[in-house]
């Protein structure tokens, strides 16, 4: 509901509580502030079974976990009435039950020199729109 370090400590609480102690956590998170406070620093210093991964910025991996949470707002949460915060959570976690029963993985469908001709072709097209 909230990103601030306080929701993201509890996260990190909940994962220790559900995740057998002898297995190792590897978190991969983005480089957002509440990820590095010292609050949150100093318990996963405490869990040294933690182990953080930075997404470098611009990661095009990250493109396509966007893009699956583009799908889940496209398909659930633009379409659909929510009367509470937590109604919207119950469809959420629905709709990631049913994701995953059958889930489609996201792939790259151009080459490198698709993309970068396309990309090409755009500011080719706007630079002289007068931006």
């Amino acid at each position: 509901r909230r990103h601030r370090a306080v929701e993201f400590k509890k996260f990190l609480v909940k994962i220790d509580k559900a995740v057998p102690a002898e297995l190792d956590v590897h978190l991969i998170c983005d480089n957002y502030a509440t990820h590095k406070t010292p609050a949150v620093k100093a318990w996963l210093a405490r869990h040294p079974r933690f182990h953080t991964h930075f997404t470098p910025t611009g990661s095009s991996w990250i493109n396509q976990v966007e893009r699956w949470f583009g799908h889940l707002t496209d398909n659930l949460i633009r379409r659909g009435s929510h009367t509470s915060v937590q109604a919207l959570e119950a469809d959420i976690r629905n709709w990631v039950r049913t994701w995953n029963k059958d889930p489609k993985p996201f792939t790259w469908t151009k080459t490198a020199d698709e993309i970068l001709n396309s990309l090409a072709e755009y500011i080719a097209r706007i630079s002289g729109a007068g931006h």
